[in-house]
């Protein structure tokens, strides 16, 4: 199973930015989707931008405009730049191929903390 490392969160004034890497293992990473989730304590995982092999992206209602997905497939990795962060984001924040992220058998990261405070 291919496995993901999350990185970059942290703790950040409203308003502030932050940027998430996602390193994904194997060699295929350069032809399959890949996705942001983020989970909020007390509810489900939900997931908030996606990008094709291709490079076309797409996000969740709540952060168009304020959120932008990338990838390098050079570095197996795919990023999340998030600005002008609001205390609703705070989150743990996964990645993964969204293809597979529905199975109960998928596999994911330890995620990385994103917490938006004053």
């Amino acid at each position: 199973q291919v496995q993901f490392v999350e990185s970059g969160g942290g703790l950040v004034q409203p308003g502030g930015s932050l940027r998430l890497s996602c390193v994904a293992s194997g060699s295929m990473f350069r032809i399959y989707p890949m996705a942001w989730y983020r989970q909020a304590p007390g509810k489900q995982r939900e997931l908030v931008a996606t990008i094709t092999a291709g490079g076309n992206t797409n996000y969740v209602d709540s952060v168009k405009g304020r959120f932008t997905i990338s990838r390098d497939n050079a570095k197996n990795t795919v990023y999340l730049q998030m600005n002008s962060l609001k205390p609703e984001d705070t989150a743990v924040y996964y990645c993964n191929n969204p293809q597979i992220a529905p199975r109960p058998t998928a596999s994911w990261g330890q995620g990385t903390q994103v917490t938006v405070s004053s």
